[in-house]
């Protein structure tokens, strides 16, 4: 395997241990170091590892826990460092989301996940500067 699929395919292991609730699978997919970080949509950034893991831990946990699904991951690898960028689908509704890995002994693991809103422009609108608006 390449390492962009091997990234590829930590990314999509981080999707179905969420998707099957599995915390341990999931929290063993995430680099143990008190460096990693985390922002969830909405919430403040999260650093280290125990606080970060038990943000997970909490979400698993909620019985309205969103159903999310991973479409068009796009893999960046540049030595032993790498990142997915991908759209989030939650509970149907795009978000922007980021996972970082570093390769950590033989394996990719997780140093950070940030998923956020996409903002969506009204239909129609020529100029998208209008109003405030920018494209970066």
């Amino acid at each position: 395997m390449s390492e962009v699929s091997d990234i590829i395919a930590a990314n999509a292991a981080f999707y179905t241990a969420f998707a099957a609730g599995d915390f341990a699978a999931l929290a063993a997919l995430w680099a143990d170091q008190e460096t990693i970080s985390c922002i969830h949509p909405g919430w403040p950034a999260i650093v280290g590892r125990m606080s970060v893991i038990g943000s997970w831990r909490e979400i698993l946990n909620n019985p309205a826990r969103p159903q999310i699904v991973c479409a068009e991951p796009y893999a960046i690898v540049d030595g032993d460092h790498g990142r997915v960028i991908c759209i989030e689908l939650v509970d149907g509704a795009p978000l922007a989301a980021t996972n970082y890995f570093r390769h950590i002994d033989g394996a990719w693991r997780l140093v950070h996940h940030q998923s956020s809103a996409i903002a969506q422009f009204a239909a129609g609108a020529d100029d998208p500067t209008e109003h405030g608006r920018s494209i970066h």
